[in-house]
């Protein structure tokens, strides 16, 4: 790819995909949602396209078609697994591609986020991160019973109650941050002759006093391998933008078209990566993902719309877009798909051959982190002496 950054590609899962009746097709495996093998098996594949990461989905409470409560709804999938339990039971099987669970860090602790996302990126020397999500619901609170939240009727994006929640949760990822950091990277002697384990002076207090947070480390899990993990943010209004801006190494944002692409990228100046997000059906034949996607709606006795564009087409329709969005600034794609195994196995199969073939795509693995992959290098730590 002389002349040009190289294109980055992730999927995001969620249990049989994102169209609500992907679980009803006939090569879903409903039955395997709540197991360590189809999760692994998943991100294998995705490994073998060769793909930077992939995200999983992750929420804290049972999936609705309502905005905030549940719904009465037994046609669609409910339940999750742990995201980063997941990232953990995965990380073992896989060798090159990133692993980067959702986590709502509204009504969660840092402390032991960080120690969890830390363990992650040790278990897979060095391909972790974790994607921030923030959580306005009152459905959720109610499973905490920490603080009132009202019922969500609208989304206001200038609610001072939703501000208030994103600038919680760019607090929370800098203590999350700071407490990777309280570990110098030579923090352990591990000397049995002398009998010294860790060097006492390397650990350090983060003292972090804030509005949500007061956290004195240090943790209790040595440094990553990354030193820091990639910390990504889904960003469509403008608190998430801040936060993304902030706290990201990663920003996936939702343009539907070109000058979209403009716009945000002005909003998220200075992230490192912007990556454009897309839910995807694929098909070889022209007119045939449409189609299907007809077919899964009826189905599901609606029709499927995303906060991010929805893509039917063939991979070589595909490419044409991502290169096209990519002069116009994106480094890279979240991919959706709509239906797994089949619109995943669209994108390792078909569409990542199409993008090798101009020159688009990597064509093996160039580095052995996630920060490598994204050309991120590994920052020094901000507790150690110059």
């Amino acid at each position: 790819m002389p002349g040009r950054s190289p294109l980055h590609l992730a999927v995001a899962l969620d249990g049989a995909g994102w169209h609500p009746a992907a679980w009803r097709e006939a090569d879903a495996r409903p039955r395997e949602l709540f197991s360590g093998r189809y999760w692994t098996e998943l991100v294998q594949e995705a490994e073998r396209g060769l793909l930077d990461f992939v995200t999983i989905e992750d929420s804290l409470a049972p999936q609705s078609t309502l905005l905030d409560g549940h719904d009465d709804r037994v046609d669609q999938v409910r339940g999750r697994l742990d995201a980063v339990l997941i990232a953990a039971r995965v990380a073992p099987r896989t060798s090159r591609i990133g692993l980067v669970p959702s986590a709502v860090v509204t009504h969660t602790e840092p402390f032991h986020l960080s120690k969890a996302i830390a363990t992650v990126d040790h278990a897979s020397l060095g391909r972790a991160g974790f994607r921030p999500v923030v959580s306005a619901k009152a459905g959720d609170a109610r499973h905490f019973g920490r603080r009132d939240v009202p019922v969500l009727e609208r989304i206001d994006p200038a609610d001072p109650r939703l501000l208030d929640l994103f600038e919680e949760a760019a607090d929370y990822v800098e203590v999350v941050r700071r407490l990777w950091d309280s570990w110098e990277d030579d923090a352990e002697i591990r000397d049995a002759d002398t009998g010294r384990f860790v060097d006492r002076e390397k650990l350090h207090r983060i003292d972090f006093e804030g509005r949500w947070f007061s956290v004195r480390g240090p943790s209790i899990t040595q440094r990553p391998p990354q030193g820091q993990p990639v910390v990504s943010v889904l960003a469509h209004i403008t608190a998430a933008y801040r936060l993304a801006a902030r706290s990201a190494d990663v920003v996936h944002v939702t343009p539907f078209e070109t000058n979209d692409v403009h716009r945000i990228l002005s909003e998220v100046a200075g992230v490192p990566h912007v990556f454009g997000e897309l839910v995807v059906f694929l098909d070889d034949v022209p007119g045939a993902a449409a189609s299907r996607k007809e077919r899964l709606d009826s189905l599901a006795g609606l029709e499927f719309t995303s906060d991010a564009l929805v893509f039917t087409g063939t991979a070589g329709e595909l490419a044409d877009l991502l290169l096209g969005w990519r002069e116009a600034g994106l480094s890279g794609f979240r991919l959706r798909p709509g239906a797994v195994p089949h619109d995943l196995e669209a994108i390792t199969r078909a569409l990542v051959p199409e993008l090798q073939r101009r020159g688009a795509f990597r064509t093996e693995y160039e580095a052995d982190t996630l920060r490598g992959l994204l050309g991120l290098p590994r920052p020094a730590n901000r507790y150690a002496p110059a």
